[in-house]
């Protein structure tokens, strides 16, 4: 794909697994990254208490599912988790799918959190739908260590905050992921982003305009600029309703900072 495309329907290559791409020469030893977004038509990702998306339509959401459907793995900062309380699965239909591209039934679960200090009576815990790895560091207190190792693979680095770099390293050798489905939240995202980590963007605008210094925008909430402007081109755009679907290629720097990049805040 070369070019944007109009439809009226979200399907095609919006929803099809990734495949080789001239980019993909500069991505070594890691997954493919695709992030999924909403935000709305003035660039807010969420209210200014930080509640769960709901600004968006069905067809957003069932868009949602089918990004993740297509990934080996779906990935999650602890915030996002906590606000949003998810299982983070796919529907039947999908995870039939899955099964005949030769995929697992459903995607790996991955939760990002510097501090560790999560909750084991979240939804994505009551499920065993797929493994659950989470990457934090010892930062995590030993009884939340003893709860989480009953429901999930903890990976505990001596470090204050998670190394992107060796996560995606580790989910592709160990765990043979090739693609990853990042779901936020702006914080996580961002720090991908100024890695060079993310691939692809998945970008739903609704019909909203929220305004306000405190609600974050795609990037998060900090004043700073990124280290380097980050170049998109448009592959993909689908209308449905008063919502546009829009899928970016993110193009990679030569050269990429040499800093771990990893979330600011837990």
């Amino acid at each position: 794909m070369s070019s944007a495309n109009r439809s009226n329907n979200v399907g095609g290559a919006l929803v099809s697994r990734p495949s080789p791409h001239n980019d993909r020469s500069q991505i070594r030893n890691r997954p493919f990254v695709i992030a999924t977004f909403a935000m709305t038509a003035d660039g807010k990702v969420t209210t200014k208490n930080f509640g769960p998306v709901d600004f968006t339509s069905r067809e957003d959401k069932l868009h949602l599912f089918r990004q993740r459907a297509v990934a080996d793995a779906v990935l999650l900062g602890h915030t996002s988790l906590e606000r949003d309380n998810v299982r983070l699965g796919v529907p039947a239909e999908l995870q039939e799918l899955r099964i005949k591209r030769g995929q697992s039934r459903s995607p790996i679960r991955v939760i990002v959190s510097n501090k560790g200090r999560i909750d084991d009576r979240l939804k994505i815990f009551q499920f065993g739908i797929s493994p659950i790895i989470i990457f934090s560091t010892k930062r995590m207190p030993p009884k939340n260590q003893e709860a989480l190792r009953k429901t999930a693979t903890l990976h505990l680095t001596n470090t204050t905050e998670v190394d992107l770099a060796a996560m995606l390293k580790t989910l592709r050798n160990q765990y043979n992921v090739r693609t990853v489905a990042c779901e936020g939240g702006p914080t996580l995202f961002r720090s991908l982003l100024e890695q060079g980590f993310i691939d692809q963007l998945n970008l739903t605008i609704a019909p909203y305009m929220f305004g306000g210094g405190k609600a974050p925008t795609l990037t998060g909430l900090s004043k700073e600029f990124l280290p380097a402007s980050v170049h998109c081109w448009l592959v993909e755009m689908h209308t449905v309703g008063n919502e546009c679907f829009l899928t970016y290629r993110i193009k990679h720097q030569r050269r990429r900072r040499s800093s771990t990049g990893s979330p600011r805040n837990d």
